[in-house]
């Protein structure tokens, strides 16, 4: 059960939270005013074509997140136990390790890793066209809409138009985050997207799950369940029938909880946990995107975020209260922390990444985004 202590706030919580998400709407108002930022960007090329693009993903985040929290409310985090000497690691005593057989590992060290991972590139290597009939949907992972960048919407409405008219898929490879993908290049209504591919290995065949021997199956059962299909087939499938009931199911039954004051509970300032959780990105209308990108030439945002900087007038930092009465450092040292952390706030993942690597830190692998900008602050 909540505590008592937790069951005093709500009404104090949510005023303060009206006044967050009435925040945080101007704040999403000016994101989307000024575009979303691509996951990642390259250069399409194969032969003597060369097309700059940036990719979005296809999919949105799940529409509910459950945090895992104690009775108190407190966020929870996961860390790595030893059962051993029982106790929980800390990630600069994590090392990695193939398991050859039980209880047998051949450690592969951090500098292993990296120099093992693929050369960093920009270039979406487009290797072969294949019919799009060829590529077995068993093999589609993840789907990334491609924009073009500034200048070549001629370029990509060009080849979007003969991959979609000639029914051709392009097979490429590209690295992202450290990792290479095989993907597939479609084209479809004047857009070009990109599928990420399982690799072979991965697939099971039918004969590995050992079906039934085919059988010639009765004329009148066969006519018959013929029948049952065409009675429930439709012309056309609609999206609004890919309904997610069982979030949606969730969501209401919070937002009714929430309504009776049931089951709220909320920490103070004061109670805030120490550790900040990954950021996630933000949900966009990828679909505005395209159709932006497409009609100006030029990619999501730019010209909306130089007008913006243009009519901004330039503000000077507020002192911070209470400043004086902090003991004084050597000048030299003064600030330098907090500077450090604000410059690494605005870096994504990859970026803190490869200033992790620099460094040379320990257990960077396994670390989140706000902690690799916590552990790059130390140690600089």
């Amino acid at each position: 059960m909540p505590s008592q202590k937790s069951k005093t706030k709500p009404k104090e919580k949510r005023k303060t939270q009206e006044k967050n998400e009435s925040a945080q709407g101007e704040e999403k108002k000016r994101f989307h005013a000024s575009g979303p930022r691509p996951l990642w960007s390259g250069t399409i090329t194969f032969g003597l074509v060369s097309l700059p693009v940036n990719l979005y993903p296809a999919n949105r985040p799940k529409p509910v997140s459950l945090r895992m929290v104690d009775a108190q409310g407190t966020p929870l985090a996961r860390r790595y136990f030893c059962e051993k000497e029982e106790r929980v690691l800390d990630y600069d005593e994590l090392i990695r390790g193939y398991e050859v057989e039980k209880n047998e590992f051949v450690v592969v060290e951090e500098r292993e890793l990296d120099s093992l991972a693929p050369e960093k590139s920009q270039e979406i290597d487009l290797k072969r066209f294949v019919g799009l009939d060829e590529i077995d949907p068993m093999y589609f992972q993840r789907a990334y809409f491609m924009t073009p960048d500034k200048g070549v919407t001629k370029a990509y409405r060009l080849l979007a138009e003969s991959m979609e008219s000639a029914g051709r898929a392009g097979i490429a490879t590209f690295v992202m985050r450290g990792k290479e993908y095989l993907v597939a290049i479609i084209a479809e209504k004047g857009i070009l997207r990109a599928e990420t591919l399982r690799f072979a290995e991965e697939i099971r065949a039918p004969e590995d799950i050992a079906l039934p021997e085919a059988t010639r199956p009765d004329k009148q059962r066969a006519k018959a369940m013929q029948k049952a299909i065409e009675a429930l087939t439709e012309k056309s499938f609609a999206r609004e029938e890919l309904q997610d009931l069982q979030s949606q199911r969730i969501v209401a039954r919070a937002e009714e909880k929430l309504a009776r004051g049931e089951d709220v509970i909320a920490l103070g300032e004061e109670d805030a946990p120490e550790f900040e959780p990954e950021q996630g990105g933000e949900v966009v209308d990828l679909m505005q995107v395209l159709k932006q990108s497409l009609a100006e030439g030029r990619p999501p945002g730019q010209a909306a975020r130089s007008d913006t900087d243009k009519s901004k007038p330039e503000k000077r930092a507020k002192p911070a209260a209470g400043r004086g009465k902090e003991k004084k450092r050597p000048t030299s040292q003064r600030g330098t922390g907090k500077r450090r952390s604000a410059g690494l706030e605005g870096l994504s993942r990859d970026e803190l990444y490869e200033r992790a690597q620099q460094l040379d830190l320990p257990g960077r692998s396994r670390m989140s985004k706000a902690e690799l900008a916590k552990a790059i602050a130390a140690a600089g």
